[in-house]
């Protein structure tokens, strides 16, 4: 099969990218919210070494239409589309900046010939940056200003025929509505059953859902995390125990391999925390199989 998903850190064995398009080399840093740090001239170069990384760990790399048709945000390819074991579901971004993304990503799966499930539309916002695979068959999504009720109702609907149970989490306010703060900004699956989280900000609900799986849990340094904007948790497993996160912070790495688990690390200050997507936002993954 060429597609199927249901798994964050079974080997990722192929995964859509997006190069930083010209709307987001030309973009307004306050309107799309991108931060200090945010730098077109280094986003290019900083995507390709990430891109670099990702084929180093075996994926093949699906390259999306370079038009990005006038959403800087095109690049973060997780958010605007979900993908299942059964095929994919296409997300209804709640950035407004962001609306009608899925859309291209629906293109892109005509062309693969990747079975679309269904969409969610109307009232219901959803971003995929808000959903965890628990297990094979639980799909965590978190609550906040980019997914909301009625979103997560939909994909409760979608999913349920194939087997997969939907659980809804709420996310802190933290930074407020305009700022990203996903599910995936407070924890990420970096092994099969281990989880590098920001334990003070973790719902108590899905703390009790991965202690009753038997999660390990890497905490992650609060001074890195918050230097970070919270990427320094944005951490993309490419196969069990295996990961990439974004360079300069010592301490997260530290902790990740003194649990074990192998980094690599590329520079990601321009584009990552300039424009609010880390490693796993960056991706959208295809195909994850088992060894």
């Amino acid at each position: 099969m060429s597609f199927g998903v249901n798994s964050m850190t079974d080997p990722l064995r192929r995964v859509a990218l997006h190069r930083p398009g010209p709307s987001l080399l030309q973009a307004d840093a306050l309107r799309w919210h991108y931060g200090a740090h945010y730098d077109p001239a280094r986003v290019a170069d900083e995507h390709a070494a990430f891109a670099e990384l990702v084929a180093a760990a075996g994926a093949e790399i699906l390259w999306l239409d370079d038009d990005d048709r006038g959403n800087a945000d095109a690049v973060f390819t997780y958010d605007a589309s979900l993908m299942t074991a059964a095929g994919a579901i296409l997300m209804n971004p709640g950035k407004a900046l962001r609306r009608g993304e899925q859309l291209y990503h629906r293109d892109f799966y005509q062309q693969q010939g990747i079975p679309v499930l269904g969409e969610v539309s109307g009232a219901g916002t959803s971003e995929a940056g808000d959903t965890l695979w628990l297990d094979a068959h639980t799909l965590a999504v978190g609550r906040g200003f980019r997914t909301n009720h009625a979103g997560i109702e939909q994909l409760a609907e979608l999913l349920e025929p194939h087997g997969v149970d939907v659980v809804g989490f709420d996310l802190p306010v933290y930074f407020g509505a305009e700022a990203c703060l996903h599910l995936m900004s407070l924890l990420s699956f970096v092994d099969t059953r281990a989880a590098a989280v920001m334990l003070p900000l973790l719902p108590v609900g899905l703390y009790e859902a991965l202690m009753v799986r038997d999660f390990r849990l890497v905490e992650l340094p609060a001074d890195e995390y918050d230097a970070s904007l919270t990427l320094s948790g944005n951490i993309l497993a490419t196969a069990p125990a295996k990961c990439i996160m974004i360079d300069g912070f010592p301490k997260t790495r530290a902790a990740l391999e003194d649990a074990g688990i192998e980094v690599a690390v590329f520079e990601g200050r321009a584009l990552c925390m300039g424009c609010e997507g880390g490693p796993t936002c960056l991706t959208r993954p295809i195909l994850r199989t088992p060894s």
